[in-house]
């Protein structure tokens, strides 16, 4: 059965934007960058929410040329990736990407029964539906020195407790990361 994963750069008290929606206090990098590319590597699957979908879409095909080369790797990991694109207002999506309006919770344990390897969820909304239902095995959170005091949380608020297990830190020049598995 595949895995799935959320990671997402949040502040220290929790938020992965501010009040206005900005994200601009987590730009990795290029260290955490290349971090970053590697991990995608392994990725077999990108799960999106529109809004995710929109900012990268906008960006990482079109990576000018005279970005550095971990800028443009990423870039072409990112177009490459197949990925599901989760909307009830899309019409379509590009970029070896399939537009799903269905039930999120339904296709997400489909693609998790029909294979190994990993898939991954971006956005918090979109992860935020799948995080009661005991879908997400893997919680790789990138913990920015920032204090925000508001915006969007990382979890939702939940009935029952999810209990995980650490399994790794890294302290990155920017933020630590810590990766907690659902212990079971």
């Amino acid at each position: 059965m595949r895995k799935l994963s959320y990671g997402i750069s949040v502040s220290l008290d929790g938020y992965i934007n501010d009040r206005d929606g900005n994200i601009d206090w987590t730009d990795p990098d290029e260290e955490l960058h290349q971090f970053h590319n590697d991990r995608y590597r392994e990725i077999d699957i990108s799960l999106h929410g529109r809004r995710l979908y929109e900012l990268m879409a906008d960006f990482w095909p079109h990576v000018p040329a005279d970005e550095g080369p971990i800028m443009r790797e990423f870039g072409e990991l990112w177009t490459a990736k197949p990925k599901y694109v989760f909307s009830r207002t899309l019409t379509e999506v590009e970029w070896n990407s399939t537009l799903v309006s269905e039930n999120a919770v339904d296709v997400v344990r489909r693609l998790k029964s029909e294979g190994d390897g990993v898939m991954e969820v971006g956005g918090a909304n979109l992860a935020a539906s799948l995080i009661p239902h005991d879908l997400i095995d893997e919680y790789q959170l990138f913990v920015a020195p920032i204090i925000l005091g508001g915006g969007t949380p990382m979890f939702p608020m939940l009935d029952k407790r999810i209990p995980l297990r650490l399994v790794e830190t890294r302290p990155f020049n920017t933020v630590l990361m810590q990766r907690y598995v659902v212990d079971r």
